[in-house]
Order: structure tokens, then sequence, then C-alpha cells
């Protein structure tokens, strides 16, 4: 599968239920399961973006600029402030290693 499917998929699937933990074919569910580096190496910077922000709109965030809240709703968001959004320990495990992959990658 390459990378523009992958990102179809992915995209597809953070749009079927927002606000609600997504799970990925690819690399697993962002609530319950820690990413593995190897598989989101075969994502694109696109698919990066989403997966780690869909992260962050599962848990209530506020997006501010145009990307994110043309990307997700903030009709049920909570807070503005990145730091204060509650994550468990896989959500920021994940956010942490897509970040890594992101900055590895050239995001």
């Amino acid at each position: 599968m390459n990378k523009n499917t992958l990102l179809s998929a992915l995209f597809l699937a953070s749009m079927a239920a927002p606000a609600a933990a997504n799970c990925y074919e690819v690399i697993g569910c962002t609530d319950s399961q820690s990413f593995e580096r190897e598989q989101l190496e075969q994502l694109s910077c696109q698919a990066l973006w989403e997966v780690r922000n869909q992260i962050f709109h599962e848990n209530g965030y506020c997006f501010q600029t145009e990307r994110g809240t043309a990307t997700f709703s903030n009709d049920q968001c909570t807070t503005d402030d990145a730091a204060d959004v509650s994550l468990n320990d896989h959500e920021r495990s994940n956010i942490t290693i897509i970040k890594s992959v992101e900055r590895s990658n050239g995001c």
C-alpha cells in the first residue's frame, strides 16, 4: 500500500467517528495501543499530522489554525491549550513518537 492510499484510509477512518478513539489498520488504536516507529515511518507527513491531531481532537482540543479547523470539528471541544488536554499513557506515547518520526522525516 503506498503512502497516498494509506493517507486516504487514515483520513476516512478519522472522519468516521469524530471525538472517539480511532483504530487504524496499519498502526493500531489511538487510545489503547502504543504505535510502533517502523509502522509510523510508512506514513506520509500529512498522515502523521492527521493521526497526531486526531488524538488531540478525540480529547477535546479546540484547533486554532485554519488547517486544524478545516480538518477537525471544534463543535465539542473543551480547551484551546494543548497542555490542558488530558491524555492517557498510550496517547501521550503515540504523540511523542509521531512527533519524533515527523522530525526525522523533515515534516
